[in-house]
């Protein structure tokens, strides 16, 4: 029975070949997941190491509770200093004390443009050995700053800002902009530098200006002799350092941290891809089993004559499993060398947009191996055990039969009742989660989701005959007789029909319900963008670090601006609320800000009194005219009286009062944001001149309406893109199921066509009916994905929506359009192949088949 299956095997090489291909792209996916996460996950923590070369302790500052994080001037303020550094070098044991001083500093690009990636431009000190070298950052070019005009950059950095050697360098910390001189181009392999940020250098007492006070730093890293003990030394760095106020911590457990942070990130990356790989492998199990199913009907008689000369049952399912394990063993061979192309290739094209994964050695870990090889085989084998029974359940009597016999009545009847409790259970799932309100619930919605997928799937064979059937009514009206045939071979076999549709069916759900939620949400936040904001546009910076109040006002100054409000934002509460608080300009915010009240009026500028909105108002019951015990975030306690209520404004959040309520506690006034309203609302030449009054700091962003959108937008359509790529292989592997199919069912069809041709069909009307039918199938697919889509997206769209108040379903029409037309190029194309093999059929040898 082995040398059977191995024969079986051999014999149908052409036939077998769209099956193995399911197989093997699904295990490419999961394989280059696999060695992608690994090679990755190894770089990144090789280049962590090299980061902590000769750190044996590192002590860093601990901020005094309560204590603001910078001082009024903007700078923080440390206790560790060049006095308890010497006395840390003084300890026995100490071989060295690297002190280092840390902030962010964004570069202007050739544009103006920021460069880099927010918090991730990183911003250090400079620290030369006696041949002018600092080991953390090797020189490539010139030399290290040594004064204060002048500042060094990576490699990547520089080449993104477009600066050489002797270039003035425009950069800011926290203000306007600032200028320096370049004299040196270093290299890293810092992660948060190649993972999209920026590093720039200034000497030591510089750094110090910018970001501390003078002879303060950030980090002591101390340096220990080779096989050192470093739990030992850091017990007596502890022993030195201001209590409560500084703190020790090995290199040995630094480096375990980091490895626990890149496992963590890892693993988030590589559980997404996988779960987009499982589902291309569930798609590619309808294949698989499509594909055992029509071989086993091919080859009854051959069975049956199998049993007749004594093969038992047992025996007949054994060689069926073992053709299937053959097969998903050599197409999960093929599959992982497919998944390793893919591994490099992913790294390089998240590299090419701005990824910044190191450079290290492709990683083949043996998990990743076993487990692309046993998922292929598993998945293979699974997919032909319930073939392989019907294989088993062939009679010897039946082997001089040569009719393919139709299903059992009772088997569709028992499908389709099961089917049915399982959709209704997944229905009622869903309108329950219809009722939820929390993100918490997403885990129901999944599982509710799932399950009503899973229902469908089982009940596709019923849904397909009135389904085709209307398909089939425009078929043979356009194409007469192909049409009606085409039809007709779409019904002959519904759970065939049924398998092949719900491989399509299942990626179109996934696409569909993504896009209408990801539409909806985008929508919903152009909305809020734009509700209740009445200004022109908006100014704020890129790392959240606030503008300086003084430049802001020359922003009111500016000739074309009509007004102008600044917001400050902090926290206030007690133990009954907790809420924010905006603090503004009261005699202008009316001017940039859609304010309705609903009861009172704005508070009068100096006062104590504050404004709330109407969805604050109602939850806690509060009226004009009380008062509130408020606790600022500074643990700082008043009181404040409510004066009006204004209906609900995403821009001003749950509570507004003039600045001179919230200044008091905040470590140092800055603005959050401004909100500028231009003359006749014409904007035309007002940015550049709003960002030359605040300095012209790369950090800046001016954004108009528009740009607001689009910033939302962006992040929308970037996460759909990226589904869309990734789902995009079970739809690959769909098409390879269509194709499949048809192929197949040619052969078994091969006298049928014969018949066809010698009364009178041309090779056309045969070509055009695998075609037809091959739409119909892909059409039939697309119509429940997309219906199953937007019904799961409507009934998960209250909790989705949760937090959006002006959120509802939009069903985008042009996307959906596409998803359909998608499904008629598939079903074309899949049945090129079908088609001509169809059509080139010599009719008598066609007749004559057996």
């Amino acid at each position: 029975m082995l040398r059977t299956a191995l024969r079986n095997l051999l014999a149908h090489k052409a036939r077998l070949m769209m099956t193995a291909l399911a197989v093997l792209l699904g295990v490419a996916f999961v394989a280059g997941t696999l060695i992608f996460s690994d090679t990755v996950g190894g770089a990144i923590k090789k280049a962590s190491a090299r980061n902590l070369d000769g750190v044996a302790v590192s002590v860093q500052d601990v901020p005094a509770d309560n204590a603001p994080v910078t001082g009024k001037d903007g700078k923080r303020a440390t206790l560790l200093d060049d006095k308890l550094a010497d006395r840390i070098g003084a300890l026995p044991g100490v071989t060295s004390v690297r002190r280092n001083v840390t902030g962010t500093a964004t570069l202007a690009g050739p544009d103006g443009a920021p460069i880099g990636d927010g918090w991730q431009n990183l911003a250090v000190n400079f620290q030369p050995d006696k041949d002018g070298h600092d080991p953390r950052y090797p020189l490539k070019q010139g030399r290290g700053p040594a004064a204060a005009n002048e500042i060094a950059l990576d490699e990547a950095t520089a080449k993104a800002s477009g600066h050489k050697l002797g270039d003035s360098v425009k950069f800011a910390t926290d203000g306007p902009a600032l200028t320096k001189k370049l004299v040196g181009i270093v290299t890293t392999d810092d992660p948060q530098v190649t993972a999209g940020g920026s590093l720039a250098l200034f000497d030591t007492a510089t750094a110090q200006k910018l970001y501390l006070h003078p002879g303060q730093f950030d980090e002591l890293v101390v340096g220990a002799a080779p096989g050192a003990d470093q739990q030992a030394l850091t017990a007596k760095v502890r022993g030195i350092l201001p209590k409560d106020r500084a703190e020790a911590t090995s290199g040995a457990t630094l480096a375990a941290t980091q490895s626990t942070m890149i496992a963590e990130k890892n693993n988030s990356l590589t559980q997404t891809l996988l779960t987009f790989a499982g589902i291309a492998l569930f798609v590619g199990v309808f294949i698989i089993a499509n594909t055992f199913t029509m071989l086993i009907s091919q080859r009854s008689r051959e069975i049956a004559l199998l049993r007749a000369v004594g093969a038992s049952r047992r025996q007949v399912v054994r060689s069926v499993l073992a053709e299937a394990a053959l097969l998903g063993l050599i197409s999960s061979a093929v599959g992982f060398a497919l998944g390793l192309g893919l591994a490099v290739s992913l790294r390089a094209v998240l590299n090419a947009n701005g990824a910044g994964f190191p450079n290290g050695p492709v990683v083949i870990s043996p998990t990743a191996v076993l487990s692309a090889l046993g998922v292929g085989v598993v998945v293979t084998v699974l997919a032909a055990w319930l073939p392989s029974r019907k294989a088993a359940k062939i009679a010897p009597v039946e082997a001089l039969n040569t009719v393919e016999a139709p299903p059992a009545p009772r088997s569709l009847v028992i499908r389709n009742s099961l089917g049915a409790v399982i959709t209704g259970i997944g229905v009622a799932i869903m309108l329950y989660v219809r009722t939820l309100t929390s993100v918490d619930d997403l885990t129901t919605a999944m599982a509710g989701s799932m399950v009503t997928l899973t229902g469908v799937i089982i009940l596709a064979p019923l849904l397909s005959r009135p389904l085709v059937s209307l398909a089939g009514v425009v078929t043979t009206r356009l194409f007469g007789v192909s049409g009606k045939l085409a039809k007709e071979n779409a019904l002959r076999n519904p759970r065939r029909t049924a398998a092949t549709a719900s491989a399509l069916m299942i990626g179109l759900t996934l696409m569909t319900g993504m896009t209408v939620v990801g539409i909806s949400t985008q929508q919903a936040m152009d909305e809020m963008a734009a509700k209740g904001l009445t200004a022109d546009l908006k100014v704020s910076t890129s790392t959240y670090t606030g503008l300086d109040t003084a430049l802001s006002q020359k922003v009111a100054d500016l000739p074309g601006v009509e007004a102008m409000a600044p917001l400050r934002r902090t926290g206030i509460g007690s133990t009954t609320y907790s809420m924010s608080l905006i603090g503004t300009d009261l005699t202008t915010i009316g001017k940039v800000a859609q304010l309705d009240f609903v009861s009172g009026s704005l508070p009068h500028t100096g006062t104590d009194g504050i404004a709330v909105s109407q969805d604050m108002a109602k939850k806690k019951g509060w009226h004009p005219g009380d008062t509130l015990d408020a606790t600022f975030r500074d643990n700082k306690k008043t009181k404040l009286r409510i004066t009006g209520i204004y209906a609900d404004n995403e821009v001003l959040g749950d509570s507004i009062g003039a600045t001179s309520v919230v200044d008091p506690h905040l470590d140092r006034p800055l603005n959050d944001e401004l909100l500028v309203k231009a003359q006749d609302g014409r904007t035309d030449g007002l940015v550049a001149p709003i960002r030359h009054a605040l300095g012209d700091s790369p950090l800046l962003k001016v954004q108009d309406r528009a740009d607001l959108r689009k910033a939302s937008a962006e992040n929308i359509n970037t996460v759909l893109y990226i589904s869309y790529g990734l789902l995009g292989m079970s739809v690959v592997i769909a098409v390879v199921g269509v194709v499949n199919t048809l192929a197949m069912s040619v052969f078994e069809r091969t006298r049928e066509i014969g018949m066809l041709r010698a009364i009178g069909l041309a090779r056309s009307g045969i070509k055009q009916m695998v075609r037809l039918e091959s739409v119909v199938i892909a059409l039939f697919g697309a119509g429940l994905g997309i219906g199953l889509g937007i019904f799961l997206s409507w009934a998960a769209g209250t909790m989705l929506g949760h937090g959006l108040p002006t959120y509802q379903l939009l069903l985008p029409w042009g996307r959906l359009g596409l998803f359909l037309l998608i499904a008629l190029v598939v079903g074309v194309l899949a049945a090129l192949w079908p088609a001509r093999r169809a059509a080139r059929l010599n009719m008598l040898e066609a007749i004559g088949a057996q």
